[in-house]
């Protein structure tokens, strides 16, 4: 386990921002971590709150409070249960960007975010904001869709495209599920077209397996007439997964699953926490 493991979790106090504060909490017990809580003011919506408010001296106050109280929250649930501590960071400037900046100068280890999902459909499918930080970060990222509130996971899927870096991205993975004695499956989908030979996959898991010190651990081959990422979907509903998680590489498998064309159709994944490893 790192040393000095440390979350960045950006709020902007709507309920799914809410419910990732909740996940960056329960890890941060097992992590024994050091949770920021990260604001990004949105000076429209504060010209509205405070417009008429002659005696706010400080234009943020209202906002240090609502940070102060989460603070106070998270502290009386989860000190005593292995978070080393929590605090809170304002800054301005552009969102995704701000966050960015802010995650490296902290050396996050991982950044947690909450996503409106359904209800921020523009690009993406996680929503604009969340699949830009995605894209950018070189941090490890975790998408915590609106109404999904915390429940230790029961099974995590990684979802492979056979890339050497699974070696060392799956230990992340093993050493999340050894937390809550958790199921991992590592899973491949093809198209019946691009079918992966049977002996491909085989090589795969006697590559792997070495890396992997967990007893519960499943090896997955699975071929669907329909795009990688409806197969993965129909994978993820029958074996009742939580948790899925990618690594993302450029041009990679990621890509080619989390597409505009298929944003619509994979509505499971917008009601599941999304695990996405940037530092193999």
């Amino acid at each position: 386990m790192a040393n000095n493991f440390k979350i960045l979790c950006p709020t902007d106090f709507s309920e799914c921002s809410l419910n990732a504060i909740e996940y960056a909490a329960k890890l941060g017990e097992k992590y024994q971590a050091e949770i920021t809580l990260f604001h990004v003011p949105d000076k429209e919506d504060y010209q509205k709150l405070s417009a008429g408010d002659s005696n706010s001296g400080d234009q943020y106050s209202f906002i240090q409070k609502k940070l102060d109280n989460l603070i106070k929250t998270v502290e009386e649930e989860s000190i005593a249960k292995g978070l080393k501590s929590i605090k809170a960071e304002i800054r301005e400037g552009k969102t995704v960007k701000t966050i960015l900046e802010y995650a490296e100068e902290m050396a996050a280890d991982l950044i947690i975010m909450g996503t409106e999902g359904v209800n921020d459909f523009k690009k993406n499918y996680i929503g604009t904001r969340a699949s830009k930080l995605v894209e950018r970060s070189e941090i490890d990222v975790f998408i915590i869709p609106r109404r999904v509130y915390f429940k230790a996971p029961r099974k995590f899927v990684y979802a492979t495209d056979y890339l050497e870096e699974d070696k060392i991205a799956i230990q992340k993975v093993v050493e999340i599920a050894k937390f809550f004695d958790s199921e991992i499956d590592i899973v491949h989908v093809s198209s019946k077209e691009k079918a992966i030979d049977k002996s491909l996959h085989q090589i795969m898991v006697q590559e792997i397996e070495p890396f992997v010190k967990y007893d519960k651990v499943n090896y997955i081959l699975k071929a669907y007439r329909d795009e990688p990422g409806l197969g993965l979907e129909n994978y993820l509903i029958t074996a009742k997964g939580d948790i899925l998680v990618t690594l993302s590489k450029k041009k990679t498998w990621f890509e080619q699953v989390f597409t505009h064309n298929l944003s619509r159709k994979m509505s499971y994944f917008i009601n599941k926490p999304l695990l996405v490893l940037k530092r193999a």
